[in-house]
């Protein structure tokens, strides 16, 4: 029996329902832009801050998400961004000027991102139903609440612009109950992290650039979303839609076309790509600002590209890295922020002295600007590729490096003879695959490579660690340990990647034909459904990429069948 990544622990689903809203957090209030412009006598550029005042105060707390969870442990953190959300958000609807507002969505902008520097990982260690399981809870919610948000937006900012203020705080006070209470304490980060560490971070070539690189793609972004529902001249219900519609589409190219287009054509060309068309797509709406419908339909397709670009982009600051996920992930945040926030107030000050096209076409200059200075770090985002796919040494500590074989240990001596590579995970099937591959071992007089991938996911704007490093390397460990008992040689490695999941696959048949091994062996996927596939994507591609026959080893298989040969072998 299968486990299905839906049947999870209450407290998975109390902090997905927090994500849903969470993402729900800028759609919701774009819809009543034109509204709150009107009713409160305020310039579309004092309306802009409340997208300056939101994303300067988060951009800055980004540098003390990890000092904060590292000293009260992710729970806490996860609480009092729950608590400063509801807070904020609640006195943001009460405000009658537009200044109170602004004022209130900076203590919005830091709950915001004391929530979403812990979110994920709470999911991940919460789940029942296996990582792959957490994943697809965490892409729905992302799904849900970026589609559902302007439309829910649009309802109530139609009944009052008040509405989508009152909303979220009473959505996320159900969220805050449900968390405090059915989320169990996790632990106090072993290792603290200070306050230094996500600027100190930016001395990194790789990461300095792939962040500036965002800045400027997050100043065409929010140009495009703080603006455009100006020229539309829609209802808040009207514009509910036609941002649900762009929301669908940011959804779907983040979690399903990003990843196929970062494998057929590389993250860098798909990212000049991208960027050049939304520059061609912001360009238009600035030709045509006079035309609604033009403006409309360039909105909603502009989702697909922001979708591919936000997964990429991220994706791209965790391969060049050379320091940890979370560090990582506070310096990118921290400095992409500063670009969203500044865009909208400077966009509105162009739009007063000038006209309403010109912030759009200065929104597609920064996206060609965000392409060149991709270009000059091409090299290094290319090398850092290169390295996760052919399992070269990166840099730097095995903590830190990205895209390397690290060499655990060895027991006993080689033979000579072509080794059989062992892929060990945490899954159920792992302790089958290794019995089943020592008993081949034997029979072949052939040495064991374990390997196990040390994986970083990337869902939309947010990575995660499938596991830390020292919980990889004692898993590898222990396997040693019992090798070394048995008198069976073996030597153990962890693979750094940061990519899809399928990747992981391409990386052990690399290894594999570098160590010119006779046979994989590896467990069958432990889902079914969706998980599956998720699953699935790495164990097709090691079949596909393979250079020797592939051993399936089921869960539960007994070993003496297994060396007979009856799992599937591909």
């Amino acid at each position: 029996m299968t486990a299905s990544p839906f049947r999870q622990p209450k407290a998975v689903w109390a902090v997905a329902f927090a994500c849903v809203i969470s993402f729900m957090g800028i759609g919701l209030v774009d819809p009543i832009l034109p509204a709150l412009s009107a009713k409160l006598h305020a310039t579309p550029s004092q309306v802009s801050l409340l997208f300056t005042s939101y994303l300067l105060v988060t951009a800055v707390a980004m540098l003390a998400t990890n000092w904060v969870s590292s000293r009260i442990g992710p729970k806490r953190t996860l609480i009092a961004g729950l608590v400063l959300i509801v807070v904020f958000a609640g006195l943001a609807g009460t405000s009658d000027t537009i200044n109170g507002i602004v004022g209130f969505r900076a203590g919005w902008g830091l709950g915001n991102a004391l929530f979403i520097a812990t979110s994920l990982a709470v999911i991940v260690a919460s789940a029942s139903g296996g990582f792959g399981g957490a994943i697809i809870l965490y892409e729905t919610a992302l799904g849900i609440g970026i589609a559902v948000g302007p439309l829910l937006g649009g309802t109530l900012g139609g009944i009052s612009w008040r509405g989508p203020f009152y909303g979220v705080s009473v959505l996320m006070f159900i969220a805050l109950i449900a968390t405090a209470v059915l989320v169990p304490s996790t632990p106090t980060p072993k290792e603290r992290t200070s306050l230094a560490a996500p600027l100190t971070a930016l001395r990194h070539r790789g990461l300095l650039i792939m962040s500036l690189t965002a800045v400027f793609y997050n100043w065409g972004f929010f140009t495009m979303l703080g603006y455009a529902p100006y020229p539309m001249h829609l209802s808040e219900h009207q514009l509910g839609l036609v941002f649900t519609g762009w929301g669908l589409l940011v959804a779907i190219f983040s979690v399903a076309v990003a990843p196929r287009l970062q494998q057929r054509f590389g993250t860098a060309k798909t990212l000049y790509a991208n960027l050049f068309l939304l520059a061609v797509v912001l360009a238009v709406i600035g030709a045509f600002t006079d035309s609604p419908t033009t403006v409309i339909v360039a909105v909603i397709v502009c989702g697909a590209f922001i979708g591919i670009n936000n997964t990429l982009t991220t994706q791209a600051v965790m391969t060049v890295a050379p320091v940890p996920r979370p560090v990582a992930s506070a310096s990118y945040g921290f400095v992409r922020f500063i670009g969203g926030g500044l865009a909208p107030y400077a966009a509105g000050k162009l739009a007063d002295h000038f006209n309403m096209h010109v912030p759009f076409y200065a929104g597609a200059a920064a996206f060609v600007i965000a392409i060149a200075v991709l270009a000059t770090g091409h090299r290094i985002l290319t090398e850092a590729e290169a390295a996760v796919a052919s399992d070269e040494a990166a840099s730097g500590q095995p903590q830190e490096a990205v895209g390397e074989v690290i060499t655990i240990g060895r027991t006993g001596e080689p033979n000579g003879n072509r080794p059989i590579v062992v892929a060990i995970d945490a899954g159920s099937a792992t302790d089958a695959v290794t019995a089943a591959a020592v008993e081949l071992a034997t029979t072949l007089h052939a040495p064991l490579e374990l390997l196990h991938v040390h994986e970083i996911t990337v869902v939309g704007e947010e990575a995660v660690d499938r596991e830390t490093y020292d919980q990889a390397r004692e898993r590898v460990e222990a396997y040693l340990r019992e090798l070394a008992a048995r008198g069976v040689p073996a030597s153990g490695h962890i693979l750094r990647s940061v990519a899809d999941h399928s990747n992981a696959g391409s990386m052990i048949a690399s290894h594999a034909k570098a160590v010119n091994a006779q046979l994989i062996a590896i467990g069958s996927p432990a889902h079914s459904g969706v998980a599956h596939l998720l699953d699935g994507s790495a164990s097709q591609r090691l079949i596909t990429e393979a250079g020797c026959r592939v051993l399936i080893v089921p869960p539960g298989t007994d070993r003496d069948v297994a060396a007979d040969g009856h799992p599937a072998m591909r």
